[in-house]
């Protein structure tokens, strides 16, 4: 795996776990915002074609 999957792979489970963190604390806003960074985050992996699944 090269660098640029390796660390978007590391951002998206760390995206994945703020939002996570969000949801229980009920922070709706930093929910919804963690939602759309992850969003792009995916789109960014698909258009580069990085499997999330490992994430």
């Amino acid at each position: 795996m090269d660098a640029f999957s390796a660390g978007l792979l590391q951002r998206i489970r760390n995206t994945q776990s703020d939002l996570c963190k969000a949801r229980e604390t009920g922070d709706d806003h930093l929910a919804d915002v963690e939602q759309a960074e992850l969003e792009d985050l995916q789109r960014l992996a698909a258009e580069h074609g990085v499997s999330v699944t490992a994430a």
